[in-house]
Formats: C-alpha cells, structure tokens, sequence
C-alpha cells in the first residue's frame, strides 16, 4: 500500500463487482467523493481532504487501473477502460459505503469519470465539481495545432501496437516527473512522498497498459457514449476550477463550454497550472467547502 494520506482516514478496499477499488475514508457528514487524474493516485488530495474531513465524510479512491486498485487486462475496444466502467466502478463503492446519495469532485480523469457518472447516475450524483478539465467531446472536436502540441500525451497514449507501454515502461518516473513537473506553475511544490508513491504504482506494467486504455477509451468508445448522450446535460450544479496558467485556462471559456453541458454552472480559475489540487490546496478546499456546503 502507499504512503498514509493522515491518520484520520481508513484505508480500505471495496469490490465493485469483481474490480478491487482501493480507498481511503475519512471525516464525517454528507459524503463527498475524489477522483484523481493521471499519472496519480487519491493521494493527489492529501492536503484538501483533511480539510474536507471536517465537515463531509470523505471518500478517495484509486481508479481502476491506477493505485492500489485493480487493473483490468484491457480487450480488443478498451471498454474496460471507458468512463461508464470507471464511473460504475465509483458508484458500487458509495453504495456499498453506504452512500447513495453523495457529491463528486474529480481532476483531470476523475473529472471524466465524474462527468460521466452525473449522466449515468443523476439520481445518485447530488453536486459535481471538475477540475482543470472540459468535457472530452468539446476537446477532440475543436483539437487544433495547440492542443495537439499542449496535449501530445492524448495522441501518444492512444497509440496502438504496445508504443507507449514499450516507451514509458522503459523510464516510468522520467515520464511522471516530467509529465507533472512541465505543468506546475507557481504554488506549493509537489509532495516528494506523493510523488514517490505515484511512481511506485505507476511503475507497475499493469498501471502503464491500463492507463493507456484509459486515454484510448477517451478517443474511441467514450465518443461513442458522449455522442449517444449529446442532447443530455449535467442536472445536478457543477463547479468548474481550473489553472489560469493550464492548457484549459489559456485556451477554453472554461465557464462557457461547462455552460452548454450542464444546467447550473459556476466556478473560478486558480494561480496555478494543471495540478490545482496539489499547486492551490488551501484555494482548491475553500472552493470545494463553499460549493458542496451550500448543497448538501
């Protein structure tokens, strides 16, 4: 297991129809789930979730196919690595927690995975905040010259024939480090235990075919499902956070593009880059406190 996130929380692992969902559970209150992103782990939230612990009973987990969860062998179309699977995933967890009723936050994948369990669940998803993304569709749709060249990791990931399995398992904390420290910007350094810890997960092969699958899913059957679905909104409220120094703050209307998904959009850009949980801890809690507070 990794590091510990504070001694208030239990870890734990929870079977979600077959797939291990590692987690770590804390505080007391309305309950609150946190989705990490890529390459990390729930330890991305090691400083917000102490604080959200004071008011939410707080729930971490570790995505399929990253952390300490398990990691499906992905198939011929990644479907085990689609946001539905991933979203399905977190909602068995909550409900076997006890929770049937709970907000979401996610950064960058987590947040493609919470967008997805708003639509799938709206009964069971009571608020939703994404962090430093926009949707996956509007993405793609409107990929230029910049995204290709800010986001390259979207295109190299997805490649088929074993590339990027070959290529990152040769170095694995090359590319996390350099990964994560070409997009910090300014604020609280990254955590060196966290850090070491998300290399010791991602160093797994495992880890590095799963989250592959992860991002291959996202050009392929995730469109599919996001095109499906292309008439629906978000029901519940959505707060939307984002580096103003990131990729998505320096090329997005961010507040716009959530406006034409969801029903009831509010949010803020935060003095940092792609990593606001980790660069904006303080910043990135009071928001989450604020807006979850007044819905719950």
């Amino acid at each position: 297991m990794g590091v510990p996130l504070t001694s208030s929380f239990e870890q734990q692992t929870v079977d979600a129809d077959g797939v291990r969902i590692n987690c770590a559970v804390g505080g007391d209150g309305p309950p609150l789930l946190l989705l990490h992103g890529y390459p990390q782990t729930h330890l991305i939230w090691h400083h917000v979730a102490p604080a959200l612990a004071a008011e939410h009973t707080v729930v971490l987990t570790d995505l399929r196919g990253y952390g300490d969860s398990d990691k499906p062998a992905p198939g011929p179309d990644d479907a085990e690595y689609s946001k539905r699977a991933m979203a399905r995933d977190q909602l068995l967890v909550m409900r076997a927690l006890g929770f049937e009723r709970f907000g979401v936050a996610g950064h960058d994948r987590g947040g493609r995975v919470g967008h997805r369990l708003a639509l799938d669940a709206p009964e069971a998803v009571s608020a939703l905040a994404v962090l430093d993304i926009v949707p996956t569709r509007h993405a793609f749709e409107h990929a230029d010259k910049e995204f290709g060249l800010g986001y390259y990791h979207w295109f190299f990931l997805a490649a088929g024939g074993g590339i990027p399995e070959r290529l990152i398992g040769g170095d694995p904390e090359f590319w996390i480090k350099a990964r994560m420290s070409a997009r910090h910007h300014g604020g609280t350094p990254f955590d060196p235990a966290a850090v070491a810890d998300y290399v010791r997960c991602f160093s797994d092969p495992a880890a590095i075919a799963a989250s592959c699958a992860d991002y291959r899913a996202a050009a392929s059957i995730d469109l599919e499902h996001d095109e499906a679905d292309s008439a629906r909104t978000i029901t519940c409220p959505v707060l939307a956070l984002w580096g103003e120094h990131s990729f998505v703050g320096r090329n997005y209307d961010v507040l716009q593009v959530w406006q034409d998904h969801a029903e009831d959009v509010r949010g803020q850009a935060l003095p940092c880059d792609h990593y606001v949980p980790e660069e904006q801890p303080a910043r990135t809690a009071t928001a989450l406190r604020t807006f979850f507070a007044e819905r719950t």
